[in-house]
């Protein structure tokens, strides 16, 4: 049996002492503000937990299970209260779109990756409830975005944590108001802390055909010397990613376009599998998000493993993508969603992912 009860969050519940909002099947929401004045609303259960940003594009703003953090390591201790994309970074989850998404070319007058990652959200509230995983928590809200002449939608996501699970289950919704067609383009953008040493496993043939290297550079990047020789390299033989030595340049950054497989149930698997043999993974339908991207970053200041960014097109902004037909047409009245799930996974549950894989590649 599912039900779900809801609490309607305000502003005025966050201040600078943490406090308990509610208590469920042994889980807990505290509520909080950040020293920068940013609200965050923190879950917490057995295996571990998570720090939402209610009111900022409803981030995932940090993730720790099984003993550990699965998040990126930036330049930010904690988030900060801007809508600029690079003046706040660094969080676990962001959900990017939805007019726009990725990099704007010159042609484009959209954000680096839209107005959603972080959209003061309208609207906030926290989920108890159970469904078929057993009771969760989870936050949810809405932003609407309306511009005269051009776009009115509602985004709602929603993220659940389970009672005694290491993984969220993630979906964001957006719901067409106006009268005539809405052109949609949206990014997870799921940002893992690699480990040396980490294995990257995949429902996906790891050839030049299937896992693509993107060799455009975007304006905000630097390389340095020999950066456009390792793509090259890449391009030839892309298997060399798939161990994360320590070596590789990944400086500042190495985006890959991937086919993903689905299994029997439409779900696509990516792993990181770490010396330990537990394992970070993503898991997301291809029927929904059918572009797979990935982003790996590994320089000083920034460490990140974007294992998959499942998404609606490549990140190459809108101008690019609408050239190449990537754009979604949500209908008048209709909406888009989109479901996937992220966490950790220990080494039993990491070889019999890995073992799944193994045979959705064998066919």
């Amino acid at each position: 049996m599912s039900w779900q009860s809801v609490i309607h969050l305000q502003p005025y519940f966050f201040t600078d002492a943490e406090k308990t909002v509610a208590e469920f099947a042994g889980m807990t929401a505290r509520a909080f503000r950040f020293a920068s004045g940013v609200a965050g609303l923190r879950l917490v259960n057995p295996q571990g937990q998570i720090t939402v940003l209610p009111y900022q594009g409803q981030q995932v703003w940090d993730a720790q299970f099984l003993g550990r953090t699965l998040t990126m390591k930036s330049m930010f201790d904690q988030p900060y209260p801007t809508t600029e994309y690079l003046h706040t970074y660094g969080a676990f989850v962001v959900h990017c779109g939805a007019t726009a998404m990725g990099v704007p070319s010159e042609q484009d007058s959209h954000p680096l990756h839209g107005e959603l990652p972080n959209a003061p959200y309208q609207t906030a509230q926290l989920l108890l409830g159970e469904d078929e995983s057993g009771p969760y928590m989870g936050v949810t809200g809405t932003y609407r975005y309306t511009v005269a002449f051009s776009h009115n939608y509602v985004a709602q996501p929603l993220v659940k944590l389970h009672a005694n699970a290491a993984r969220l289950v993630l979906s964001m919704t957006v719901r067409n108001l106006k009268k005539t067609p809405m052109e949609l383009m949206y990014l997870a953008h799921v940002n893992f802390r690699p480990v040396d040493h980490g294995r990257l496993v995949y429902s996906a043939p790891c050839d030049p055909q299937h896992v693509r290297v993107r060799s455009s550079i975007p304006s905000h990047i630097h390389p340095p010397e020999g950066y456009r020789e390792f793509l090259q390299e890449l391009e030839r033989h892309p298997e060399k990613h798939n161990v994360l030595v320590p070596e590789l340049a990944f400086d500042p950054e190495v985006v890959f376009f991937i086919d993903y497989l689905a299994d029997e149930a439409g779900w696509a698997h990516s792993m990181q599998v770490h010396p330990d043999g537990s394992a970070d993974f993503i898991s997301h339908r291809p029927a929904e998000l059918d572009h797979g991207i990935r982003w790996i970053s590994r320089t000083a200041d920034q460490d990140c493993l974007g294992i998959v960014l499942p998404a609606t097109a490549e990140p190459e902004g809108y101008s690019a993508e609408k050239a190449k037909g990537n754009l979604k047409i949500v209908p008048p009245g209709g909406e888009f969603r989109c479901e996937l799930v992220a966490g950790a996974l220990t080494p039993d549950e990491a070889a019999r992912l890995e073992e799944k894989i193994n045979r959705m590649l064998a066919g």
